[in-house]
This record gives structure tokens, C-alpha cells and sequence, in this order.
């Protein structure tokens, strides 16, 4: 494991915000070198605190007005392997993310959709007819703030 500083932390709070940063730019908001800066962010990268860098698309400019959460508990009639599902799920282009969750729901989903309408066609079409598909909870995202986790 790495140990952090207080300037690894913030270095890792400004690529958070904006991974377009230079190391010259967040060097300046913090008072090092860009050779410093770089340094550390180079150390980040070997240490595996830093895994890569994400293009974050605006879903709403695209076309996508709705964002769903899913709790999809699998039915236990005919016990369907969780790779047959994880398969399946992973096909349906409107599901954004599926995490293997513990507690109530066995997976949560994240879906887009262009509307309530196209939401409830990719639900009764897609989603309910994938293999050992169970009981469904839908929450609709009604807003969305980004925190910068525990740093």
C-alpha cells in the first residue's frame, strides 16, 4: 500500500474535479514544480492509486433524459449461474453499470433511457426477460452530485 500526504491528496482532489489537469497547472494551484508535481503523480500511477483517467459523457445532450437505478433480485425457480446473467445483462446497451451487490437485491443496475417510456420499454422487454430474473425495485435518479470520496 502507498502512503499518501497531504499534497498527494490534493493533487488526487484536482485530477478528481478535472483529469485534464497538467502537472504544471495543478503544481501551480498548489505551490510545486511541475517536476514535482509530475513526480508524484507518476508515483501515484506506479502505485496503482491512480488506475487510469475517464471521459464522462453528458447523458442528457445525448439523447438520454433518464437514469434508473435497478434492484434485481434473481428468482431461485431453476437457480440461473450469475455469469448467465452477468452475460446477458451486460448485452442490453441501455445498462450503464452492474454491480453484484449483498443485501436485499442480488444486483444493482444502473440504466439510461431517453424518457419514462423508453425506461419502461427496455424494463418490460429487456430487463425483466433476462435469464433467472426475479423481483425489480427501480429508483429514478432525480439529481446527481459529484463528491470527491475519502481523501
Amino acid at each position: 500500500m502507498i502512503v499518501l500526504d497531504d499534497k498527494d491528496r490534493e493533487i488526487l482532489r484536482a485530477l478528481v474535479r478535472d483529469a485534464t489537469l497538467s502537472a504544471s497547472a495543478i503544481g501551480q494551484r498548489l505551490g510545486l514544480s511541475q517536476p514535482a508535481t509530475w513526480r508524484r503523480i507518476k508515483r501515484l500511477k506506479e502505485g496503482g492509486v491512480i488506475r487510469g483517467r475517464r471521459l464522462v459523457l453528458d447523458k442528457e445532450k445525448l439523447g438520454f433524459g433518464v437514469t434508473v437505478f435497478l434492484g434485481v433480485k434473481l428468482a431461485t425457480k431453476g437457480r440461473v449461474s450469475l455469469e448467465d446473467f452477468e452475460r446477458a445483462v451486460s448485452a442490453i446497451p441501455e445498462v450503464q453499470t452492474v454491480e453484484h451487490v449483498l443485501g436485499l437485491y442480488d444486483y444493482r443496475l444502473k440504466v439510461v433511457a431517453r424518457d419514462i417510456s423508453d425506461f419502461e420499454r427496455v424494463l418490460r422487454r429487456r430487463v425483466m426477460t433476462l435469464p433467472g430474473a426475479g423481483e425489480v425495485e427501480a429508483n429514478v435518479l432525480l439529481s446527481e452530485e459529484r463528491l470527491l470520496g475519502p481523501l
